[in-house]
């Protein structure tokens, strides 16, 4: 039977992951480095578990003999990424992660070519803000004729997670990139407002991997990113002392939103909304789901993206997740 292992199975939305992706029926293999979380978790879903680091190619070829994909959930990805996704072809095996950082799909990007020689697929951001805009960006795209240009937004609602916290901090820059003529560039940072459904708020324009997925996806030549944060906001101070994550609670207080403006060749703008569950949810949920699909055989060689691959309509099969044209 083909299996699916989880790597960084015992952090918060490993933990949601591994939920998800046991109720569906998937054959799970829990891993990481830490045995002690990765037993007490295992005999709670009653599965098997392997313990192993990064630092041994040997060692991670060994724990991934039997596997058939390969999902990351260990934060930060600028120290996860590489070694399991050069494992993963190496391995012929397909890989996913929940990577909300663009070196990720950089890494993806070089190692195109060689994915598809070995016939693996690579997938990061299986969930999350990929999952969820790509699949936004691409409804809107396919009702326009011939759009140029695409301006995509993210409300993003609650506090964040210790690992998301310590990864953002690790990768935060001070340059901010776009998509120009078909271009990553640097452009200087801006502020604009969008309607998230109360309103049109600033929101203020980052440097999400949106501008690689989504442009892979729809070939669009400029696209922007930006988002707007309700709530604790970036928290300050010692990050390892934060709690491990939202409460379901405010989990289900605190729902996120994505509104994306395409613009055709005439300049006419189409402009559609997205309404869905907390982020975290949403990508625990969409991840578990886009590897029971790829476990099935729902799988292209080489990088993937979740929209590109499963369709516009995959963001709505997740949840509680509706997209509206203005």
């Amino acid at each position: 039977m083909k299996k699916m292992m989880i790597y960084g199975a015992t952090g918060y939305t490993g933990r949601m992951v591994a939920e998800h992706a046991k109720s569906a029926g998937t054959q799970v293999v829990l891993a990481g480095r830490s045995e002690g979380a990765l037993a007490k978790l295992a005999a709670e879903h009653s599965v098997e578990y392997r313990v192993f680091a990064l630092d041994d190619a040997d060692a991670i070829d060994q724990n991934l003999l039997d596997i058939s994909v390969l999902l990351n959930c260990a934060g930060p990805f600028m120290r996860t990424a590489k070694p399991l996704m050069e494992a993963s072809v190496r391995n012929g095996m397909h890989y996913l992660d929940t990577a909300a950082e663009l070196d990720s799909y950089r890494l993806a990007e070089r190692l195109d070519d060689e994915a598809k020689a070995a016939d693996v697929m690579l997938m990061p951001g299986g969930g999350g803000s990929v999952a969820m805009l790509g699949s936004l960006a691409g409804h809107a795209v396919a009702g326009v004729q011939s759009p140029r240009k695409i301006r995509i937004a993210m409300h993003v609602s609650g506090g964040m997670s210790r690992g998301s916290a310590i990864s953002a901090t690790e990768n935060m820059t001070a340059e901010t990139l776009a998509r120009v003529d078909g271009e990553l560039v640097t452009v200087a940072n801006s502020i604009r407002k969008f309607d998230f459904g109360q309103g049109a708020v600033d929101s203020f324009q980052v440097t999400l991997p949106d501008l690689i997925t989504i442009w892979r996806a729809t070939g669009v030549p400029n696209i922007e990113t930006f988002v707007h944060v309700t709530g604790t906001g970036f928290p300050t101070g010692d990050l390892s002392l934060l709690p491990d994550g939202p409460t379901e609670d405010e989990r289900l207080a605190n729902r996120y939103q994505a509104i994306v403006e395409v613009t055709d060749a005439q300049g006419k703008v189409f402009r559609s909304l997205l309404d869905t569950v907390n982020g975290y949810s949403f990508t625990a949920n969409a991840v578990a789901e886009a590897s029971r699909r790829v476990l099935a055989g729902e799988a292209r060689p080489g990088f993937q993206t979740p929209a590109g691959l499963f369709g516009n309509g995959f963001a709505e099969t997740i949840a509680d997740t509706t997209i509206i044209d203005l």
